[in-house]
């Protein structure tokens, strides 16, 4: 998972979204509105398209699930869900892309405490201040705060609900990905002194999955080859973790 930039939308598409939202906001008063039909009818619009390949853009050239950097996105995915949050329905920092298989785990399942919502929303939080990933195994963990000294609720809950730690080929996708950024890095320690903006580069170019940020962020860091470049390249680490997020 990766920390989206949430873009914005065009002038018009966002007054369409926000006709649309106080449609439903009045239907709703008045004990009329069709959650599913107001959605399927306002899908088909060329705002809510536009909308879409915003989402799109956000999640890059290969267009990947929000949530689990892995899928393909197939389509709108409501954060809060909209049946039972019907007023943020078309509410654009609502809106992510996913893939059918962690829309299918989401569904309604939102869990909350004290009004705020214990999931990642990638275009709202870093995700590896409460994931953490196994290279042993490619799953995707809550993470330990030690402050806390506990598990990160948000991360035990996104693990829960999405699934990321029982399945087999999101995390065989991950060891892959970390594998690339592994044999990167220490290509780039052969060759003394490493060039920050060239090694960046290709690893951009090689993180399907969103590491990078677990990688001089998270945990990662602590973690050969990534530990090594911090430790015999600081300025070329400084400049890596300046760039990535």
């Amino acid at each position: 998972m990766r920390k989206i930039q949430r873009l914005d939308l065009p002038s018009r598409t966002k007054n369409a979204l926000s006709r649309r939202q106080a449609d439903a906001d009045r239907k709703l008063a008045a004990h009329t509105l069709d959650v599913e039909t107001a959605w399927k009818s306002a899908r088909q619009t060329r705002p809510l398209k536009t909308a879409l390949g915003v989402l799109q853009a956000m999640a890059g050239n290969r267009q990947r699930c929000m949530y689990c950097g892995d899928s393909h996105g197939a389509d709108i995915e409501h954060f809060w869900p909209k049946r039972r949050y019907p007023t943020r329905m078309f509410i654009w920092p609502n809106l992510l892309l996913c893939c059918t298989e962690c829309g299918r785990f989401k569904g309604e399942d939102f869990p909350m405490k004290n009004g705020s919502p214990l999931l990642v929303d990638p275009t709202a939080d870093d995700p590896w201040e409460f994931l953490d990933f196994d290279p042993a195994t490619g799953n995707i963990v809550a993470r330990f705060d030690l402050t806390a000294n506990d598990w990160t609720s948000k991360g035990i809950n996104t693990v829960k609900v999405l699934h990321l730690d029982r399945r087999e080929a999101l995390a065989a996708g991950y060891q892959q990905t970390h594998r690339r950024l592994k044999s990167l890095v220490e290509a780039a320690l052969l060759r003394p002194p490493p060039a920050a903006m060239p090694l960046l580069t290709s690893l951009r170019e090689a993180d399907d999955h969103g590491l990078l940020g677990w990688c001089f962020h998270g945990s990662g860091q602590n973690m050969a080859p990534f530990s090594t470049l911090r430790a015999n390249h600081p300025d070329v680490w400084v400049r890596c973790t300046q760039s990535v997020f």
